[in-house]
Order: C-alpha cells, then structure tokens, then sequence
C-alpha cells in the first residue's frame, strides 16, 4: 500500500512540530522531585562543610563563621541535583588564619547572620558550586 501523496508533508510537520515542543521543554526547568532531607542527612552535612569553607573564603570579616544550627534542608532534583540550605551563623573568635577550637564571639564583635544557600552538589565526586546566596544580620 503506497502512502497518500499529501501523508508525507503532513508528517513532515508533525515531526518538526514535536521537535520544537521537545526543544522549548529541555531549556525550561522541570522539578522532578523537591523534598524536604533530614540535616543529619550525610549530603547535607558535607555540602554545609562546604559552605562553611567557601563562606570564609569569601566574607571579608576579618573572623571565621561558623554554623549555630541548619534550619533547613531541601533536595531538588532537576536536569542536576540541587539542595537548598537555610542556616543560622555566627562570628567565631578565630581570625581567617585559625581554624580550630573557635568558640563564639560575644559582647561587641558578636554577630549572627540567616543564610540562605542553593547549591549544586555531584555528592560521588564531592563538587559544589553556590548557586544563590543571601545572608542577613540578625
């Protein structure tokens, strides 16, 4: 049976038609799964030693940071895994040069700041890379 003479542009269009769905579906960001992970969870615990470390890194407090308590934790899964981190902090008596033993500052240079983080984590090869960011005083 030989196929109709106008089935073949018809299933051109068809084609390229889906094509296009498909393309405009890929740029746009589909949310597998979000939930909310225990904070004792271990990704969490190794991304959160990560951005202890990289926050450090890039305050220009002239003092260490250190978590108080995570308050939140959620695990995004997309076209890559992303957790999102909300946490408390607060300036430690170590300078950037000290890392160990840091008790809280208290009195004047007290300080404690809210942080948000987003975070795109490969746990298996521990990669990291600060989506978002925002801290704010307490």
């Amino acid at each position: 049976m030989m196929a109709r003479p106008w089935q073949g542009p018809r299933l051109l269009l068809a084609i390229v038609g889906a094509l296009v769905a498909l393309s405009y579906q890929s740029k746009r960001k589909t949310f597998i799964l979000v939930y909310e992970v225990p904070v004792s969870d271990p990704v969490v615990v190794t991304t959160t030693d990560f951005l202890t470390t990289d926050f450090n890194k890039k305050n220009k407090d002239p003092y260490n940071f250190r978590i108080v308590r995570v308050l939140k934790a959620v695990k995004r899964l997309t076209d890559h895994l992303e957790y999102q981190v909300n946490l408390e902090m607060r300036r430690t008596t170590c300078l950037k040069s000290e890392l160990t033993n840091c008790s809280f500052q208290e009195g004047k240079l007290y300080k404690k700041i809210d942080c948000y983080f987003s975070v795109f984590v490969i746990p298996w090869f521990e990669k990291y890379k600060v989506l978002a960011q925002n801290c704010t005083n307490v």
